[in-house]
């Protein structure tokens, strides 16, 4: 198991603070949903977990190790995984070159997103969102990373594409914390038939305004 988190996080872009003391923790295995509108701190709240945005104050704590000081790429290189809503992919480099440089072997990765497999000599910048989202997803995927934090997942997807990537993130053996501004469908209904509950943080302003299970939020 392993657990990440945020303690009393403050974060500031120049002289406007973004996070006001936040703090929540995401275990794993299992899924954390941080939500809010625009400007209410949660993909903050992701790049400060990932180490892409630095702490005016308070700490990030991985497995019970302080790694506030610690910088992106070694928390990368120690499990973490980081997909950005915008950039997440190398759009000179083909679909099958993007997928090459996280694993050789993506067979895994084309079995998750079969639409993929006609698009591989394609270069990535000229895919549709939704499909530049699945193949982040697959790099992500196949990174077997330890922490996965992933920036509105199901963004520019069809809802019955959208309903597979949370399938997928909910299955992974990893702390899986994600950002969007509502409650997606697919764990509503997940929720709803009995499956692994998911963790909600609502955030509004930089500050945590409902903590609990999407259950709870559902009702």
């Amino acid at each position: 198991m392993t657990t990440v988190s945020l303690r009393q996080a403050r974060v500031r872009y120049g002289p406007l603070e973004a996070l006001h003391g936040v703090t929540l923790a995401a275990p794993g295995p299992g899924l954390t949903v941080l939500l809010g509108r625009n400007g209410s701190g949660r993909t903050t709240a992701l790049r400060a977990l990932a180490g892409t945005v630095p702490l005016a104050d308070g700490a990030v704590v991985w497995d019970g190790t302080d790694v506030t000081r610690m910088p992106a790429f070694e928390r990368a290189r120690r499990g973490m995984c980081l997909v950005p809503e915008r950039q997440a992919v190398f759009g000179s480099l083909t679909v099958r070159e993007n997928l090459d440089l996280a694993a050789p072997d993506h067979g895994t990765a084309l079995d998750a997103y079969p639409q993929l497999r006609p698009l591989l000599e394609r270069r990535a910048g000229t895919l549709s969102g939704g499909e530049q989202r699945m193949l982040a997803l697959s790099r992500a995927l196949l990174a077997r990373a330890r922490v996965v934090l992933v920036d509105e997942p199901a963004q520019g997807m069809s809802p019955a594409v959208a309903a597979r990537t949370y399938e997928l993130l909910t299955a992974l053996e990893a702390c899986v914390v994600v950002a969007e501004q509502r409650l997606p469908p697919a764990l509503r209904e997940r929720t709803a038939r009995g499956g692994r509950v998911a963790l909600v943080y609502e955030l509004r302003r930089g500050a945590v305004v409902f903590a609990g299970e999407a259950g709870e939020l559902t009702r």
